[in-house]
């Protein structure tokens, strides 16, 4: 077992390193960004940009370093502390000091110098230079700042914000669709080509065919929109809360931000959810009891005269969950990550909804910080996969 985790936790690291490599990539490429907008600004001449206010936004996203050099302040905090003066950025441990008067000279590690005008009066010191915040980079736990949704203020800080309201919604649904997709896909194999096995596998095949956001729109244009204008008992659309008091038929009068309120904004994206999972898991769990179903230790479990439930649950389900687990591996990362569409229709404000919104508005460093953390939370549960098939499984063993 030693070896074992030994092993995976140097795989999961390169894992990590490469996806957070592919991932900045990607990003980087992305159409769009700060300097988009005055770009477009300026080839139309609408806007006239100085170049110091361009040398500033740089700064600020720090696009005036080096990619590797960014890729690499962002990953692990190193090089830290970059300088500015006279309008252009130097990494931290660049050493400074004054030649003539007007004029400034910055020694680099290699070796090699450059004069920089109006650079200083008086000899300047590292500290009156530095301008940033350092990073401890993304690997030690430091996600770094929102440069737009909460301008300078950590990302740690937006996601503490979200993380209730996204494990609430996937906590409660994924357990809601375990409880009741696990014993359905049992049954419906169970009884195999019977009226409730037609009819379960229908709906599952619906659940699984329909995209999530087109669910969300039917529940709201139903449950919400149609309920609404019938006279009858409706859903709040949206948010998690309201800004009001509101009244619902037959139900009365509602007190923003109560229990109620919060139940009722609760139950439509989460029942979506369930819907979509009970589809998924049934299927999977259906498929799988149909095939450990044949095979030869179950009709010899049942020809030493064991009763069915027996045979079925102790006999069947164990080795039927095994490919099961494999789906159940993602269930950490989409408790921390939310389910992006759902939260987006319902705008439910999650993290899901908080990866959307960072892209839409170009703020690469809270979506590259909810990405490696969900990539993070998949390498776990693919560990914690491998450690159950050798709990269910007494022929595999982990070495």
């Amino acid at each position: 077992m030693a070896t074992f985790l030994t092993r995976r936790i140097i795989q999961m690291f390169v894992v990590l390193i490469a996806s957070a490599l592919v991932s900045f990539g990607l990003l980087y490429i992305a159409p769009g960004g700060p300097m988009s907008g005055l770009r477009q600004g300026q080839n139309s001449g609408r806007n006239k940009i100085s170049n110091d206010d361009i040398l500033r936004i740089k700064e600020r996203f720090e696009l005036d370093l080096y990619l590797p050099y960014r890729f690499s302040r962002w990953l692990i905090g190193f090089p830290s502390g970059p300088i500015s003066i006279a309008g252009k950025s130097f990494l931290g441990n660049a050493v400074v000091g004054c030649a003539i008067p007007g004029q400034a000279r910055l020694r680099y590690p290699d070796g090699h110098t450059e004069m920089i005008e109006d650079g200083c009066q008086k000899p300047v010191t590292f500290a009156d230079l530095v301008d940033r915040r350092t990073s401890r980079g993304i690997l030690f736990g430091d996600f770094g700042l929102s440069q737009v949704i909460l301008r300078d203020r950590p990302i740690a800080t937006l996601i503490a914000s979200r993380l209730p309201y996204t494990l609430q919604l996937m906590g409660v649904s994924s357990l809601i669709a375990l409880l009741i997709g696990v014993p359905l896909g049992v049954y419906s194999a169970v009884r195999q080509y019977s009226r409730f096995d037609y009819t379960m596998t229908t709906i599952s095949f619906i659940g699984s065919s329909i995209p999530t956001f087109v669910i969300g729109i039917i529940c709201i244009l139903i449950f919400a929109i149609a309920a609404k204008e019938a006279g009858l008992p409706y859903l709040p659309p949206g948010n998690a809360i309201a800004n009001s008091d509101y009244v619902i038929p037959f139900i009365g009068n509602v007190v923003a931000e109560s229990s109620l309120d919060r139940f009722l904004h609760f139950v439509m994206p989460c029942s979506v959810l369930v819907f979509v999972n009970i589809a998924g898991y049934s299927r999977f769990i259906r498929s799988g009891m149909l095939e450990v179903l044949r095979l030869d230790y179950v009709r010899t479990a049942r020809a030493k005269g064991l009763q069915e439930r027996t045979v079925v649950l102790k006999h069947a389900l164990r080795n039927a969950m095994l490919p099961f687990i494999t789906i159940m591996a993602g269930v950490l990362a989409e408790l921390f990550g939310g389910a992006a569409i759902t939260e987006s229709i319902f705008n439910w404000p999650g993290l899901g909804r908080l990866l959307v919104d960072s892209i839409g508005r170009n703020d690469y460093s809270v979506s590259m910080a909810l990405t490696m953390v969900s990539i993070f939370l998949l390498l776990i549960g693919y560990l914690i996969t491998d450690i159950l098939y050798s709990i269910l499984d007494p022929r595999i063993r982990l070495s």
